[in-house]
């Protein structure tokens, strides 16, 4: 069956801002969690795409710089509504996340600490495994159509469990389904990500002006491959050892606020920015580490379509995509070791499950009930 038509553009971009915007704002648990959520509601709910074409879009995500999960949203505005659906789709997704993440970092400097928030991510973790799980069972039900795709999703998870860099998991996944097609040739090009992006210049040793803070963090943006937890690596090189920016229980406070809170993880970014320079400083570095995302989705979009209707690049995506079916399995593997450390928080990952699979629940809802369930339960 195939996609939903869109409706009339100013209908369709007021449908991706409401949906997008409630995903910004309780999208909890990270990029995996964040991919699940948005297919129950693109996929399953709306039928806005077919499921193999969400999953070519999370290949091509995989594949170019930047915080994936916001690129999958740019990418569905994208093809829900061209270019104004991507910008509007976008924003819709970062914005709620960083208002809130700037209003803490405003308590944190008014106050000194950061808002207490382990009982409601101690409820919230089981429902993500629940929902990702369910996710990852649709997603391999439509990907993996042959032994071939079997062995390389069998693989990369190994792969990607013993440490072996996510883009390289990817590549290979590609790589080896180009050269499993009957009477295949190989293609150098097509083992390569779809873009490379180039470094911007850096900032100068000194109290930071704006600008510097917005190209500090677009070089940022423009580099970083894999998952948001890569970040905390870039900043710390930039902004701690290179600049002396910030100090390092800042930038540990700064992530761990990116982590407790919905939407992307790269709004520690906004956190960072208002240390530097309060509210402007806030939207200078937001705006620099998310403008490099909808650069590459504006120019990769148009190619899906295309590498899809090529045999061989369609057999690159197709490696491409169990592997990113692989690198997801892998985080929801750690993320329920870290989540389902007792009865209470055992049951409530099985009751979101049947809520999903027998009763259709909106996983939104969910989400919210865990995190109802964390404030109530699951205090220390």
């Amino acid at each position: 069956m195939g996609s939903v038509a869109p409706p009339p553009r100013a209908a369709a971009l007021r449908e991706l801002a409401v949906l997008f915007g409630r995903l910004g704002a309780t999208a909890f648990g990270g990029p995996a969690a964040h991919v699940a959520l948005m297919e129950d509601e693109v996929v399953r709910r709306r039928g806005w795409l077919t499921r193999a074409e969400f999953l070519d879009l999370l290949g091509a995500a995989n594949l170019i710089p930047g915080p994936n999960s916001t690129e999958m949203a740019i990418h569905v505005g994208y093809r829900r509504a061209g270019l104004a659906g991507l910008a509007v789709a976008g924003t819709a997704f970062i914005l709620p996340a960083a208002v809130l993440v700037a209003a803490i970092a405003w308590a944190y400097v008014r106050f000194g600490t950061l808002p207490a928030a382990d009982a409601l991510l101690r409820g919230v973790k089981p429902v993500v495994v629940a929902v990702v799980v369910q996710a990852l069972i649709r997603f391999a039900r439509t990907a993996i159509r042959t032994r071939v795709l079997a062995g390389i999703a069998c693989a990369a998870l190994a792969a990607t469990l013993l440490g072996v860099d996510e883009l390289v998991v990817l590549g290979a996944g590609g790589a080896v389904a180009i050269l499993a097609r009957p009477g295949a040739r190989a293609s150098p090009a097509l083992a390569a990500p779809l873009l490379h992006a180039a470094a911007l210049g850096a900032a100068p040793a000194a109290a930071p002006a704006l600008a510097p803070i917005f190209l500090v963090f677009a070089k940022i943006g423009s580099v970083l491959f894999g998952s948001g937890y890569v970040l905390l690596a870039f900043l710390r090189t930039e902004l701690v050892e290179r600049r002396g920016w910030l100090s390092e229980g800042q930038l540990l406070d700064a992530v761990a606020v990116g982590q407790v809170t919905p939407g992307p993880l790269f709004t520690t970014a906004t956190f960072v920015g208002y240390l530097l320079r309060g509210f402007p400083g806030a939207a200078a570095a937001t705006l620099g580490i998310f403008l490099p995302a909808f650069v590459f989705v504006a120019a990769s979009g148009p190619l899906v379509p295309r590498i899809r209707r090529s045999a061989a690049a369609g057999a690159f995506l197709d490696g491409v995509n169990v592997a990113s079916l692989a690198l997801m399995a892998a985080v929801t593997l750690q993320l329920a070791r870290a989540a389902l450390t007792g009865w209470t928080a055992a049951a409530l990952a099985v009751a979101s499950a049947v809520l999903l699979a027998r009763f259709r629940v909106n996983s939104t809802w969910l989400v919210l009930g865990g995190a109802a369930a964390g404030l109530l339960l699951l205090r220390r």
